[in-house]
């Protein structure tokens, strides 16, 4: 059931619906150009990410990324009001599928489903059109500190018959989804803090990895289904499904969880490489640092 609008986020979304899409466009753009410019604290996150991330590329083409991150957000953000219109009837003109196999072999397995999800591309544009091609699912989240932001994602994330379900404490009601055969939304691109997670590798440098998708995949049995939403160079997006990812049950419960958040880490990093200008560069995805323990 769609989460209710308030009468703030009614008013925001009427208002942006009414301009079109390319006037939004070129607003947001100019408006994220400006602060790329601007915030030099976040331009020199980027930049220092992607410098560590691609070692071999020049500065040019880091910073032509590193534009494109900002230009990608921009997009992102200007498409987002438009959204709450797109329809079965429509929905081509917006996303094709790709991998729709890997979902359908999941969900037969009838433990549930688990799915990878990144700040990757269009992350929006996924809880809005993936219920025309699958299924709707429970997407786990943190609510925005803004209320009427949080409210405004949250209508457009619901609106097709999603349920929301706020991060911490809510692992007993996803177990019993799980049982349910239900999908479940997972974030798994953020740094988190060392009691939270595990380092893995993430582009060569160990990034502290929250194992909440680990621990779920481990009990439950649930396939994980990796899914990024990727703008095409047509300006239609691929919604890509990916093959499931092998589950390592060792008997090693703590090195279980090490191997396949390490895993499951894997397949993000692999998808930036393919689009390195649609993830978001500018978080301080390695901020969390492991402890150096003297001899």
């Amino acid at each position: 059931m769609p989460v209710e609008k308030t009468k703030a986020t009614g008013i925001i979304m009427f208002c942006f619906r009414c301009v079109p899409l390319s006037i939004r466009k070129l607003f947001f753009t100019s408006l994220l150009t400006l602060f790329y410019y601007a915030a030099a604290k976040h331009r020199l996150i980027t930049l220092h990410n992607l410098h560590r991330a691609f070692p071999e590329k020049d500065m040019g083409e880091l910073i032509r990324i590193a534009k494109g991150v900002y230009r990608n957000l921009a997009i992102t953000a200007a498409e987002f009001f438009g959204m709450p219109s797109i329809t079965r009837e429509n929905l081509h003109e917006w996303v094709e599928l790709e991998g729709l196999e890997y979902f359908e072999a999941g969900i037969a397995q009838g433990k549930g489903l688990l799915t990878i999800i990144a700040h990757f591309g269009n992350w929006e544009l996924m809880p809005v059109t993936a219920p025309f091609f699958l299924n709707p699912s429970h997407i786990i989240y943190r609510p925005l500190d803004s209320p009427v932001l949080d409210n405004i994602v949250e209508y457009v994330r619901t609106i097709n018959g999603n349920v929301m379900i706020k991060k911490g404490g809510s692992g007993k009601r996803i177990m019993e989804l799980l049982k349910d055969n239900q999908s479940i939304g997972i974030l798994s691109d953020q740094n988190v803090a060392a009691r939270e997670g595990v380092f893995v590798d993430f582009f060569g440098r160990p990034a502290c990895t929250g194992v909440g998708l680990a621990v779920l995949a481990l009990r439950s049995g649930a396939p994980v289904l990796p899914m990024f939403m990727a703008r095409q160079k047509s300006g239609k997006y691929k919604f890509i499904l990916k093959p499931l990812v092998e589950i390592s049950r060792s008997g090693d419960y703590e090195q279980d969880l090490q191997e396949n958040t390490q895993r499951f880490t894997r397949v993000v990093e692999e998808t930036v490489r393919e689009y390195p200008d649609q993830w978001f560069w500018l978080h301080q995805r390695w901020k969390t640092k492991e402890l150096q323990i003297a001899a």
